[in-house]
């Protein structure tokens, strides 16, 4: 039984504007039953309840962009070059066993809890994750990777997803779905991009991908040159065919971009890349420490903003950015667009939940919804500022608790 009541000075449902003094009753089911002035929300006899006094409750969380197989590479991978950077990184992966990502893909989980975060869209190929997610009763999506540079491999490439898909098939149980993910330009052919495009959409599956995230990719698709272009022909892998197109471009040609398809960083994008996307109904999850932290440059958050294009905000993994705080990232954000702190918030929750086409579910605390939060707590001087910025300006040490559908995943001690 999860029904509960909880309490605090201030509650942010996202839908509707800041309420003072305020509760969350949760019904049996894990879903929000009333929420309001505290006085106005019912107590009923024989529900537990907290009142956590100088705290602000506000919906779960929702992390747009992990890879929480890789939790515990922080801090070894140096390289400055992107290319460089990626063969360490995969040589690194190749150092796990199933049973160690398995642990990984947990412990990033916990992580998320422990910051608020209680939706989770992850990419990966272990397939750690949806089981992690599936063991902790969780929510989010898990996509499975697929790579194949080359296009003599698609079919081939395409059997390996089916068969990953299969096999994870059984973990995509309650909140948890499965998606595929053909991983990013500069790994993955025309002819995979499109194979993988067709099958997802006949089976259903979301589809996210890594797209005009660094110049060296969208150098490697406009012009043939850049150290992707050197690698792909070094291995003899042919260019022709896909030069003269940006990033996103070669994404709507070979069928990719749907209300079902979340692009990742969508760094390397101008007007014509943003009108693409939003005609083609396509969201994206937006990482600007990563991006900084690789030096690709500033996505152009305004701009797809004012596209009307649904917008979440991720933290990639922790050997990009070192900790998986959604928050920083929010923070990161503001700096890059004219947001206030409703706003920001809005990205980490709703917005996120939109980009994951779950805003019917999650994203804001409204009767009928999961009941999805986290409290955190106000400086101890009390509430000198809107409840939006004191969250804004919070720390990781600041959770209190986080609830999923009503249930604790994460209590602070």
């Amino acid at each position: 039984m999860r029904a509960r009541r909880l309490a605090a000075r201030w509650l942010i449902p996202v839908e509707g504007p800041p309420i003072e003094r305020a509760a969350l009753l949760v019904g049996a089911d894990g879903r929000v039953d009333s929420v309001g002035a505290d006085l106005d929300v019912p107590s009923p006899p024989g529900i537990p309840a907290e009142n956590f006094g100088e705290a602000v409750i506000l919906p779960g969380m929702i992390n747009t962009h992990t890879h929480l197989e890789l939790t515990g590479f922080a801090g070894q991978v140096e390289e400055s070059d992107f290319a460089a950077w990626i063969r360490r990184l995969r040589k690194l992966k190749a150092t796990r066993t199933p049973a160690e990502y398995l642990d990984a893909a947990r412990r990033g989980l916990q992580a998320c809890y422990a910051r608020g975060v209680t939706t989770v869209a992850d990419t990966g190929d272990s397939g750690a994750t949806i089981q992690a997610l599936a063991e902790a009763d969780g929510s989010g999506v898990a996509f499975q990777e697929v790579f194949g540079p080359h296009p003599l491999q698609a079919d081939e490439s395409l059997a390996r997803l089916r068969h990953s898909v299969e096999r994870a098939g059984r973990w995509a149980v309650n909140r948890v779905r499965l998606g595929v993910s053909p991983h990013a330009p500069y790994t993955v052919s025309g002819a995979l991009f499109s194979a993988v495009a067709r099958w997802a959409s006949s089976e259903g599956f979301p589809l996210a991908v890594h797209v005009a995230e660094s110049a060296a990719e969208y150098e490697l698709l406009t012009a043939g040159s850049g150290p992707f272009a050197e690698a792909w022909r070094a291995r003899g892998i042919p260019l022709s065919g896909m030069v003269g197109r940006t990033p996103v471009e070669w994404l709507a040609d070979h069928g990719v971009l749907s209300d079902q398809t979340l692009c990742i960083h969508t760094v390397q994008a101008g007007p014509s890349d943003i009108q693409l996307l939003a005609e083609a109904g396509a969201a994206v999850a937006h990482c600007p420490l990563s991006n900084r932290s690789h030096r690709h440059g500033a996505a152009p958050l305004s701009s797809l903003l004012d596209a009307g294009i649904r917008v979440g905000l991720g933290t990639d993994s922790e050997v990009s950015v070192g900790c998986l705080d959604l928050l920083s990232e929010a923070r990161a954000a503001g700096g890059l667009a004219t947001l206030g702190a409703d706003e920001l918030i809005e990205l980490c929750t709703l917005g996120g939940a939109q980009a994951l086409n779950m805003e019917a579910e999650t994203g804001s605390l409204r009767k009928g919804k999961w009941a999805d939060c986290a409290v955190v707590r106000l400086p101890e001087q009390g509430p000198t500022r809107a409840p939006a910025e004191h969250i804004l300006d919070s720390s990781p040490a600041d959770v209190l608790l986080t609830c999923l559908a009503g249930k604790d995943v994460y209590r602070a001690t």
